[in-house]
């Protein structure tokens, strides 16, 4: 059976959940403009389910209308009351690079103990690419869940603010390899004679990977 718009509809006005779940997985093979306008009830479907995978959805969806996908995502992000459903509008709101949304973002952040939405909110702000944020992710590379620690280092990298250089070195001595790593990431992402320095450092790391990815980089920009 071919998938229309007419058998989307028919599938989100269902009253079984899963014929609803299954709609918006059917949303994919749409257009996406018609998609946009078909999703826009199932981000606030009563199943939690059915939220979270249509609000996953809209950092595809989204980019049909930007100012709109703005407003449906920072309502789920404030209002939703699933934490996954938050993460996820997170997640969205980063990918379709809203940089309006940095203050809705830090608020949950500030006021969310769980952990799993901080990762999503972090994540997202590198991708925003708001100046703003810098405060947040060096607060953020202070928190005690390692995973957050190193989402924060990433996103300062994509952030791509110089300001962000010696907060990222900062963890050039890292006990955690995969932190290092994730530093060597992140300074590949500028180029000055401090982040060379610390580079050439990583360059000798007891641990072949993070070397590697050091030693890759500094060959690239002739370091």
């Amino acid at each position: 059976m071919s998938i229309t718009p007419e058998s989307v509809k028919q599938l989100l006005n269902s009253e079984d959940f899963g014929q609803r779940l299954r709609a918006v997985n059917d949303l994919r093979q749409l257009d996406r403009a018609i998609a946009f306008e078909l999703i826009q009830p199932a981000i606030t479907d009563q199943h939690d389910r059915v939220r979270y995978a249509a609000v996953s959805l809209m950092d595809i969806l989204g980019q049909q209308d930007l100012q709109r996908s703005l407003e449906i995502l920072r309502d789920r992000l404030l209002n939703d009351p699933e934490a996954d459903v938050k993460a996820a509008a997170a997640d969205a709101l980063g990918g379709l690079k809203l940089a309006e949304a940095f203050e809705d973002l830090k608020q949950i952040y500030d006021s969310s103990s769980d952990w799993i939405l901080q990762l999503s909110i972090i994540a997202a702000l590198g991708e925003l690419g708001n100046p703003d944020a810098i405060a947040l992710l060096e607060e953020a590379l202070h928190h005690s869940n390692d995973l957050i620690q190193t989402t924060a280092i990433s996103a300062l990298g994509e952030l791509g603010d110089t300001r962000a250089i010696p907060l990222i070195i900062s963890y050039t001595s890292h006990p955690d390899w995969q932190i290092r790593y994730r530093v060597v990431q992140a300074l590949s992402r500028f180029d000055s004679p401090e982040v060379r320095l610390a580079l050439d450092v990583l360059a000798k790391d007891d641990v072949e990977e993070v070397a590697t990815a050091a030693q890759d980089y500094l060959k690239v920009t002739g370091g």
